[in-house]
């Protein structure tokens, strides 16, 4: 597999508020569709910071950066160099700053 390059993302909003919550939920569909297609044993991990961000969106409060960077842990663990996962997972936690 080929790394895939997503471009510059830096999620920014102009302020520093944290990153554009936009941004954020397409990279964590893109990372579910990554985990989808190539670790599907990792699912879970993807699922479980887009439930956080869900519930962040709907609450109004920040995200559990704890159960997002458990998640992403994960990933990086799991996921093998190369993978659309792993950068997936790579820009969400330099975007989310983890």
């Amino acid at each position: 597999m080929s790394t895939y390059y997503h471009g510059n993302i830096n999620g920014r909003t102009g302020s520093d508020h944290g990153p554009d919550p936009e941004t954020v939920f397409r990279l964590t569909e893109g990372l579910l569709d990554a985990l989808h297609a190539e670790l599907p044993g990792l699912v879970v991990h993807g699922e479980v910071i887009m439930a956080a961000l869900e519930e962040a969106a709907a609450d109004g409060g920040p995200p559990n950066r704890g159960r997002i960077r458990s998640s992403l842990d994960a990933i990086s663990i799991g996921a093998p160099a190369g993978t659309g996962s792993l950068a997936y997972t790579q820009q969400l936690a330099h975007l989310l700053d983890l």
